[in-house]
């Protein structure tokens, strides 16, 4: 007779885990608008809707950009001032929120004289960030019977998730 032995090997399945390395500087330049087309078109061909859309995409009412404009023509007529409070205050925003190193002067330079490039590494940084949120995969945890899901390292969800039983692995020896 033949004798066929079967092995069960019954190990937790792993997902995968993305590593995100945060850093403390811009993704980009203040020149590097070409590193993404799209945004440089944009940006170039229809400042104030572009702003707008960027503004947006950060959280902020639409039409805060539309402010600069308002400014700008204020600022022709009675007051010579050049600096553009708005997309001042959203580029200073975005630096604090994604944790960027800088400070006030070197922002309201950028603003000053680089608008429309500062615009555009404000809508890249956005744009990666909001792509690094989606590759964040779920790491199941177990605590005694119940399994959670951890999004971020350290976070739990304080819902737990119906735990599904092992994979098995078959082989024949």
């Amino acid at each position: 007779t033949m004798a066929t032995n079967v092995v069960i090997n019954n190990q937790p399945r792993q997902s995968p885990t993305v590593i995100s390395v945060q850093s403390n500087q811009w993704s980009t330049g203040i020149c590097d608008c070409f590193d993404d087309l799209e945004i440089c078109c944009f940006a170039s061909w229809c400042l104030p809707c572009f702003a707008c859309k960027t503004a947006s995409d950060f959280g902020e009412c639409f039409c805060l950009p539309l402010l600069d404009m308002v400014f700008l023509a204020f600022q022709m007529l009675l007051c010579p001032t050049c600096i553009p409070p708005v997309s001042m205050s959203m580029r200073v925003a975005v630096r604090h929120h994604y944790k960027i190193q800088g400070d006030m002067c070197g922002d309201c330079v950028y603003t000053t004289f680089c608008n429309i490039c500062s615009w555009c590494q404000m809508a890249r940084e956005i744009k990666r960030h909001k792509q690094s949120m989606t590759f964040i995969t779920t790491q199941p945890v177990y605590t005694g019977d119940q399994q959670f899901l951890v999004t971020q390292p350290g976070v739990v969800a304080s819902q737990p998730v119906m735990a599904t039983a092992p994979q098995a692995i078959l082989t024949s020896m």
